[in-house]
């Protein structure tokens, strides 16, 4: 793969600079980068020098341009956070295992969830470019809730743990933001608690769907094509697959939802919820 990018370098008298990412390269912190050479070309043919992190940084702004980050790459950069490559199905952590790292993800996709002995998964949450997971040993100092596993092939930064506490210390404000984020996953752990213990198959998967809608999570904002597997909607709802394919059939029928091509786009979250409430 190779991506050719367009980007200013106002230190180079804002000449339009060509930045390559090959995949043909050597391993630098986990990454695929090329070397040599690797930098920005202008219409003179002479080679601008820059960095690794800002061209690879640059590569991810603008390939990812609607991502939030949990905690800013340069920042954690500067703290001594590396890049790690998974591949898709490796393991990044396990339940039960010490935690010695803050982790992030920059790019890909990873599953959040629990096995059991049975092989059987309860998923908590698919995480998207920018949020961070497994967060919870860094406050409480137990061991891992949740296995990590990687869904796609990914790109990870991870900040030592006695590093993220001293970031912590410092800065309040990013201290705030994890509390918002703990409360904000403890609220939707009681959200699908509640729609476990009474709510119907056809009402658990529409609050699931109406709920990430409203969280913008695992939901595409432009489309609203559903980010979710039908295996993995029935993992978070303990539904068999089959009742999850069979529902959704049902509501696609119904104008609830649309199928297309094997994609699953929601629409007015409200309506379709308040319909299987009262019926």
């Amino acid at each position: 793969m190779r991506i050719i990018i367009k980007s200013l370098d106002e230190k180079k008298n804002n000449l339009t600079c060509l930045v390559a990412l090959c995949s043909k390269c050597n391993t630098v912190n986990g990454l695929d980068l090329p070397d040599p050479p690797f930098g920005a070309v202008h219409d003179s043919g002479h080679v601008l020098t820059c960095s690794r992190s800002f061209i690879f940084n640059k590569v991810l702004s603008l390939l990812q341009p609607n991502s939030v980050t949990m905690i800013d790459i340069d920042l954690l950069l500067a703290l001594g956070a590396g890049y790690k490559k998974v591949a898709a199905g490796e393991i990044i952590f396990m339940e039960g295992a010490r935690c010695n790292f803050y982790y992030q993800l920059v790019s890909g996709r990873v599953n959040w969830l629990n096995i059991n002995e049975d092989g059987k998964e309860y998923l908590q949450s698919v995480i998207e470019p920018g949020e961070c997971f497994g967060e919870l040993p860094l406050f409480d100092g137990e061991p891992y809730a949740a296995s990590a596993i990687a869904q796609e092939d990914c790109v990870l930064i991870r900040l030592h743990q006695s590093t993220f506490h001293q970031l912590l210390t410092e800065q309040p404000a990013i201290h705030m933001a994890f509390s918002k984020l703990l409360a904000q996953r403890l609220r939707f752990k009681f959200f699908l608690l509640r729609e476990l213990f009474y709510s119907q198959p056809g009402e658990r998967i529409a609050s699931l769907i109406g709920y990430l809608k409203e969280t913008n999570h695992n939901i595409c904002q432009s489309c609203g094509k559903i980010k979710l597997t039908r295996q993995q909607i029935a993992n978070m709802t303990c539904l068999r697959v089959e009742t999850v394919i069979r529902t959704m059939r049902q509501m696609h029928d119904r104008g609830e939802i649309t199928i297309k091509k094997g994609k699953v786009y929601c629409s007015d979250m409200t309506t379709v919820i308040h319909s299987h409430c009262v019926n």
